[in-house]
């Protein structure tokens, strides 16, 4: 057989997540024992703070998870999106990790798990194995400081933009993401009438409209105007430090 039809078949045979397919077939050997694919539904708790952080879980195909921050006044604000790009969960700590916030299942759909413990025993075995993890630290890490600065300096309708592409790149669907208007309140930090004048406003121009349980976008150039930078800057930054792994970047580095 062909060596990159070979290489094509064996990466394929992978979860569908695309941090794992980065991976060397070595490397992927190393964690392939010790990996186990199950589906989890929408808002399901992955972790809670406080919680001992035992397992890595990587969002596949369209799944998505979420950061949850919770305050003082009982909201829940969301501050990234995790889909096939990458993992939750005990990346580079080893040893107790206490969960900082709430993460949970945004999309449902495939997951795949690894035990903290194995992935810290492979990467002990493998420097390139640490190398992609640590870059895709890097990577989360930026992810937050870039949320951090949208979340102060750009309005409820450029977040409500850049969120709704972010999540139709993750999940693949090019026209509808699985959202209630009381979702989008939750993830920008707003009242439910709040989001809903947002989505009014954009189906008054006819960008998207409203399906029960569901954003339908209808205009994805026009969605992309009214959204902020912000998530071109994260992915600029996958390609620069990770490349082939945010998926809008899969074609480019086959």
């Amino acid at each position: 057989m062909d060596a990159r039809i070979s290489k094509i078949t064996e990466v394929d045979t992978r979860p569908a997540n695309n941090l794992l397919r980065r991976l060397s077939a070595a490397d992927y050997a190393l964690l392939a024992p010790h990996v186990s694919v199950d589906k989890a539904a929408a808002s399901e708790l992955l972790y809670s703070p406080g919680d001992d952080v035992q397992v890595v879980h990587f969002p596949c195909g369209p799944s998505l998870a979420t950061f949850l921050v919770p305050n003082e006044d009982g909201r829940d604000v969301e501050t990234i999106l995790v889909g096939r790009e990458g993992a939750v969960g005990g990346i580079v700590s080893e040893g107790f990790l206490p969960a900082y916030t709430r993460i949970c299942v945004k999309f449902g759909g495939p997951f795949a798990r690894i035990h903290v413990g194995k992935l810290e025993a492979a990467k002990q075995r493998s420097a390139s194995l640490r190398n992609i993890f640590a870059r895709y630290a890097d990577c989360m890490l930026a992810q937050i400081f870039q949320s951090t600065a949208c979340n102060a300096i750009h309005s409820i309708e450029q977040r409500t933009a850049k969120w709704i592409l972010a999540a139709m790149e993750r999940t693949g669907d090019d026209s509808s993401v699985p959202l209630t208007h009381e979702q989008l309140a939750t993830l920008l930090g707003v009242g439910r009438s709040y989001a809903s004048r947002v989505l009014q406003s954009f189906k008054a121009e006819g960008v998207l409209d409203t399906r029960r349980g569901s954003i339908l976008v209808r205009n994805r150039d026009g969605l992309r105007l009214r959204a902020c930078l912000c998530n071109d800057a994260v992915k600029m930054h996958f390609e620069e430090v990770l490349r082939g792994v945010y998926p809008t970047e899969e074609r480019e580095a086959g």
